[in-house]
């Protein structure tokens, strides 16, 4: 076949466009090898009132000091019982000192080192080694009650403290969602302002026109830039309040980065909860401030019996088993050497002691006396604590109620300042009337979104207060999830 063939030139011509089609592939690949693959951008997820909580639940450092608290009161319980225990003493002593021994009797004190043996006769400063060593077990039989009241008395205050941990957590659980439920409106009282700033700046713009066009007077632009000025205000306001919000919502954070994250608003802006726990039945008896309470009246009638059991005798069980040794002989003689550093002589002892502190009667009745006036104090409290909460229920549950008809007719309040608002503007421009109504309709459309932006919210906080009050935040968070 010829070089210059048809054929031939247009197979050449497929090749050269194929190895052209190879490189460009090839170049393509390279450059898109080097190219930088775009990151999938990270997606913050919202953060959740019920976030807030458990993570204030487990966090705050308020109630890991209640906690601990409470296991320093379920130590204090064992603490209590040891004293059922028997009590096992044993000493070992090694001495140098002298053996001069007189005859006499001295009152009992802490001073002067005791003395046994025989008198000598002689005083001699020459010291001997003298060693001692022995066991002492001591056991209390009975005691009238007295220690079992002291047990009852320190598993009361463990239930003071667990009763402290609840009321804690209810506490700081309850002071995290209102922190939330804070910056929440304050975010929509932001967002409202903002609105009005540009509403009031679209309606500057609308009477600038006319203004320029001298369909109406320089004064109307000029109310409307005040309006304006006075919205700007309310604005910086509200951000104040929102930065303000965050601060206190941060110190319920392990995290205070999450502050960053949004805030889940959709479903406490979009619904209002049920109103069947309005008439619930309210039992104080079972909050966490009342068993506080009541372990606090318990805990002081185990100390009044405590005290009462104080003046009774005491039965101690004894057994005791010792040695001595001594370098010193009843001649008067020193032994030399070591002797004396070992026990070589023992002696053991059983028996029973009964004491009684016969004018302890007077300190003891003394403070029964104060212990009882304590003890009807806190019983006083804990009625004032049930009437206090009693009143609390009752105002938290009107609040609720009042809360749920002003969300209920915020709504219509917007509605009729939108109408108040579009009626107003075209009365303006028809010249039928003033700038005056336009700026009083803008400001109450304002008032009352604003109104309504947080009427929600304040039914959700209102909630929250009343469950607070019965002690239990699990409706509250069943609602909000």
């Amino acid at each position: 076949m010829k070089a210059n063939s048809p054929l031939i030139r247009y197979a050449s011509r497929i090749r050269g466009i194929g190895v052209g089609c190879f490189l460009v592939a090839s170049a393509s690949a390279a450059v898109l090898a080097q190219s930088p693959v775009p990151a999938t951008p990270v997606v913050t997820p919202d953060l959740t009132i019920v976030q807030v909580i458990q993570d204030a639940q487990q966090n705050y450092p308020a109630i890991h000091v209640s906690e601990q608290e409470l296991n320093a009161a379920v130590a204090n319980i064992w603490l209590a019982r040891t004293s059922y225990l028997p009590r096992l003493d044993g000493i070992v002593a090694v001495n140098r000192a002298t053996r001069n021994n007189v005859f006499g009797t001295l009152l009992p004190q802490s001073i002067l080192p005791s003395m046994s043996g025989p008198v000598i006769g002689t005083n001699n400063g020459g010291s001997v080694w003298g060693s001692a060593t022995g066991l002492l077990v001591n056991w209390q039989p009975f005691d009238f009650g007295l220690r079992h009241a002291k047990v009852e008395s320190a598993a009361a205050a463990r239930d003071r403290a667990n009763a402290y941990v609840q009321r804690s957590q209810l506490e700081v659980s309850s002071a995290a969602a209102d922190a939330f439920l804070t910056v929440l409106a304050a975010h929509q009282t932001e967002n409202a302002a903002q609105v009005a700033v540009d509403n009031w700046e679209t309606l500057r713009k609308s009477i600038h026109a006319l203004t320029t066009a001298e369909l109406r007077p320089g004064a109307d632009e000029s109310r409307i830039e005040a309006e304006k000025a006075a919205a700007n205000t309310q604005l910086a306001l509200a951000t104040e309040a929102v930065e303000m919000g965050q601060a206190t919502l941060a110190k319920f954070l392990s995290k205070p980065d999450d502050i960053a994250r949004p805030l889940n608003s959709a479903h406490l802006l979009g619904e209002i909860p049920a109103g069947a726990e309005d008439d619930a039945v309210f039992h104080p008896e079972n909050t966490p401030a009342m068993l506080e309470q009541h372990a606090v009246v318990s805990q002081s009638a185990s100390e009044l019996r405590a005290t009462d059991r104080s003046w009774v005798p005491q039965f101690n069980l004894e057994a005791a088993g010792y040695g001595r040794g001594t370098g010193a002989e009843t001649n008067g003689q020193r032994l030399g050497g070591a002797n004396g550093l070992a026990p070589t002589v023992g002696n053991y002892a059983v028996g029973l002691n009964v004491t009684f502190g016969f004018l302890d009667f007077a300190g003891i009745h003394a403070r029964e006396a104060s212990q009882a006036a304590t003890l009807k104090a806190e019983q006083s409290r804990e009625t004032l604590v049930g009437r206090q909460l009693q009143e609390q229920f009752a105002q938290a549950r009107a609040g609720l109620r009042a809360m749920r008809s002003v969300a209920k007719n915020t709504p219509i309040q917007v509605a009729a300042a939108r109408t108040a608002l579009a009626q107003a503007t075209a009365r303006y421009k028809a010249g039928l009337t003033s700038i005056d109504d336009v700026a009083q309709a803008q400001r109450l459309l304002v008032q009352a979104e604003m109104d309504d932006s947080i009427a929600r919210l304040n039914v959700w906080r209102a909630f929250l207060q009343l469950q607070a009050v019965r002690g239990d935040l699990q409706p509250f968070l069943q609602a909000a999830q």
